[in-house]
């Protein structure tokens, strides 16, 4: 069997030296016979570093490399163009002379590739200089790729002004683009965000997104048809429906995907569920957003947003929700069409047991500071499956009891804490929750479906009735038909003790 590119994002690498590589040229080939400016949104580790290198190949003409692969016969391999590639992957960027640096590593490296001299001084004039000198001495028009073209804004999410400075830096930067139009034969932008058209794309209205175009929607992952034609042999004895739910799941309106990153390495790591791929990128500044907007975390279980939410996000007024999708801890569940409306919503969720386990997990690490806190998780569940409420309100008490007081001072009488942390403690061990559960008469806070039972619950800080409301509304309604055993549970939290000061339940 071939060898696995674990770690490789570089094409002639991957084809020179017999390792396995999933053909994308047929979507490539689409891709430059369709447009000429394109911008596509990923998750990190999700093979557009890959993709963007096959296109280089392509356009500089290296037909060896692709023998055997869907474009070999269908390219014009004569004509050779020019490439001029901007990645900006593994640097750091906390500051914006350091973002200068490496932009000038960047064209000084283009220069050597291309034999091209810049006279200019500044970036902006070098990559103007090297589009219109390449279209000279190559007698074709230039092909820019840039990779992870977001890079140097995302990695100050948590310290703003670098983050506006770097966008300012290198919004001048892409704006070279449209200035040298004439010169440029195709241009691909690669990257996990798509900012809004008052920041980065300011005056790129030339670029195609195709982030969700279905027609694309494979470009970037492994689809099911991979794993069981050209990734079977490798995956002898696995049992595939368990590793389908751990893995698989990113959908971007075409097949359901699997991470590349992840399924390559749990087979080098023969066969251990482990959360790769969330373990390389921890996301601290998620927890930040959570407590500077008091998020309710059970929303993303049933997660329903427009089309515009999807589309972009401003570094000023970051969109938790945007954030999370377009950093692959949120995926498209169902497009829905409103065609009185003339409007698309998308239903959003955690795409596997991997992100669900290991997303859920961080935040209850973040509250406890690394304690036990398994113990407390598996009373909880035990309590829930037995239908023992007494042990489940006990339970509910220690968990709150353990988390240390300096996680809790800047809660006051936000109701969605309490909701958010119980919520993350039952995500965390796989249970089917559904987070402001809607019925006719109003939303549930919280319902958790088990095998035999349903529970719904309804938080309150303070003193107002939690269970009468759940009999007021008839929240019990909606699931009647299910056949199964119904619990009403009213839980009132104390704002100065930061617990459960009122737990009332009855058996429907």
């Amino acid at each position: 069997m071939k060898k696995l590119p674990i770690g490789i994002q570089t094409f002639k690498k991957i084809r020179e030296e017999d390792y396995l590589y999933i053909d994308k040229t047929d979507i490539a080939y689409n891709l430059m016979n369709s447009y000429s400016y394109i911008f596509l949104s990923r998750p990190r580790r999700f093979g557009k570093s890959l993709f963007l290198d096959t296109l280089q190949n392509i356009f500089e003409g290296n037909k060896e490399l692709f023998k055997d692969l869907a474009i070999y016969d269908k390219w014009d391999w004569e004509v050779k163009y020019p490439v001029i590639k901007i990645s900006w992957g593994g640097s750091d960027f906390r500051s914006l002379e350091a973002t200068k640096l490496r932009a000038f590593e960047i064209f000084e490296n283009n220069q050597k590739r291309l034999d091209i001299k810049c006279s200019r001084d500044s970036v902006q004039g070098c990559f103007e200089e090297l589009i219109q000198k390449a279209y000279k001495k190559y007698n074709q028009k230039v092909v820019v790729l840039i990779d992870e073209y977001d890079k140097p804004i995302l990695d100050n999410v948590d310290n703003i002004e670098v983050a506006k400075e770097n966008r300012e830096f290198i919004k001048g930067l892409y704006s070279q683009l449209k200035e040298n139009d004439a010169y440029i034969k195709f241009a691909f932008l690669t990257g996990v965000s798509k900012f809004s058209k008052a920041s980065i794309f300011s005056g790129l209205n030339m670029l195609t997104d195709i982030s969700l175009d279905k027609r694309y929607g494979n470009i970037c992952g492994y689809t099911q048809n991979d794993i069981e034609i050209t990734i079977l042999p490798y995956l002898n004895g696995v049992d595939l429906d368990r590793f389908k739910a751990y893995y698989n799941g990113y959908n971007f309106l075409k097949d359901p995907v699997y991470n590349p990153f992840d399924t390559l390495q749990f087979i080098n790591n023969e066969f251990i569920y482990k959360n790769y791929w969330f373990e390389t990128g921890t996301p601290t500044y998620l927890m930040k957003l959570i407590e500077q907007n008091n998020y309710f975390l059970p929303k993303l279980s049933n997660l329903l947003v427009g089309e515009e939410l999807l589309s972009s996000f401003d570094i000023e007024n970051i969109n938790f929700e945007v954030i999370l999708y377009q950093a692959g801890y949120l995926t498209i569940d169902e497009m829905i069409i409103d065609e009185d409306l003339d409007c698309i919503e998308y239903k959003l969720k955690l795409p596997n047991k991997e992100v669900k386990s290991s997303f859920n997990n961080f935040i209850i690490n973040h509250l406890y500071k690394h304690q036990d806190v398994i113990p407390k998780q598996r009373s909880i569940i035990r309590a829930l499956k037995n239908a023992n409420l007494e042990d489940f309100e006990t339970s509910l008490k220690t968990m709150f009891e353990s988390i240390p007081y300096n996680n809790l001072t800047y809660i006051k009488s936000y109701e969605g804490y309490y909701a958010s942390v119980i919520y993350v403690y039952l995500q965390s061990l796989g249970l089917d929750i559904i987070g402001e559960d809607v019925t006719n008469k109003g939303r549930i806070d919280l319902t958790i479906k088990l095998t035999d039972t349903i529970y719904i619950i309804e938080f309150k800080v303070g003193k107002e009735d939690a269970l009468q409301q759940i009999k007021d509304k008839n929240y019990a309604d909606k699931y009647l038909n299910e056949d199964k055993d119904i619990y009403l549970v009213g839980i009132n939290f104390d704002e100065d003790k930061k617990n459960i000061s009122k737990f009332e339940w009855e058996k429907y």
